[in-house]
């Protein structure tokens, strides 16, 4: 699977190939891995990646330093799990006209996380970092 965009003119493509690795900040969510990020991705309507700036420069060497910083570009989105089991993502095409607290509420869902994909804009290299938010 792969999910593409464009930035600038320029396109994009996100793939096993050129993934650098799913980073779960806790345990790793049961039925959570990178063929359900992509297919969530292609399901969002509005995925907007934006340029952000980090320290860490990529292994690609080929970015230009902004000050201090590196730029890529990245995007993020929520996902909510039951007992550890990924359940639903906030761009999936199920998620329309729900909220966490809706599903909470009725028990379908117990905890929320950021996942935060960052490509680097030259090399195209990208990862997936996954982190716990607290409701």
């Amino acid at each position: 699977m792969e999910y593409k965009f464009n930035y600038k003119d320029k396109e994009y493509v996100l793939s096993e190939a050129n993934c650098e690795g799913i980073f779960f900040n806790e345990e790793e969510i049961e039925g959570f891995d990178l063929n359900a990020a992509l297919k969530a991705l292609n399901e969002g309507e509005e995925v907007i990646f934006s340029k952000e700036y980090y320290s860490g420069k990529c292994s690609c060497d080929a970015q230009e330093p902004a000050g201090k910083y590196y730029c890529y570009l990245e995007y993020h989105f929520y996902i909510f799990t039951k007992d550890n089991k990924y359940i639903i993502s906030t761009i999936s095409e199920d998620y329309r006209d729900k909220s966490f607290n809706k599903l909470f509420s009725i028990g379908k869902v117990d905890k929320s996380y950021i996942v935060n994909v960052t490509v680097c804009p030259e090399c195209n290299n990208y990862s997936i970092e996954v982190e716990e938010c607290d409701v």
